[in-house]
């Protein structure tokens, strides 16, 4: 099936591409909900989080190793970032392409951030 992340990787729409290799992709949304806010697909076509496979587990943790990456380049890895992804309509995902959302540059816990000192566990 085609998606629009599907002509985003293969270059018929244009996206503010902030990192590619040859399996993943990241790019600003188009709808930020925070100061960051990117999408990182991989470039295999999964469409949900039950469509994943055991030969795909590597290629899923990447998503979050280019998510740690472009944290700590953007210099914002220790004020944190959330990451996020939607499985099916209940779930929330308006695209059948996994995609992990990755949002920071402002708090985002809840109970909403209230500036207390972090505790350990």
């Amino acid at each position: 099936m085609t998606t629009i992340f599907t002509k985003i990787i293969d270059r018929e729409i244009p996206a503010d591409i902030v990192f590619e290799d040859d399996q993943v992709l990241a790019f600003k949304d188009i709808n930020p909900q925070a100061p960051h806010h990117v999408l990182i697909i991989p470039k295999k076509p999964i469409a949900t989080i039950n469509d994943i496979q055991a030969e795909d587990e590597v290629l899923v943790g990447k998503l979050f190793t280019t998510a740690a990456k472009l944290a700590k380049e953007w210099n914002i890895s220790e004020d944190g970032y959330r990451v996020v992804m939607n499985c099916n309509e209940y779930g929330g995902q308006t695209v059948y392409h996994i995609h992990l959302h990755m949002l920071a540059g402002k708090p985002m816990g809840w109970p909403p951030y209230s500036g207390a000192p972090k505790q350990s566990a």
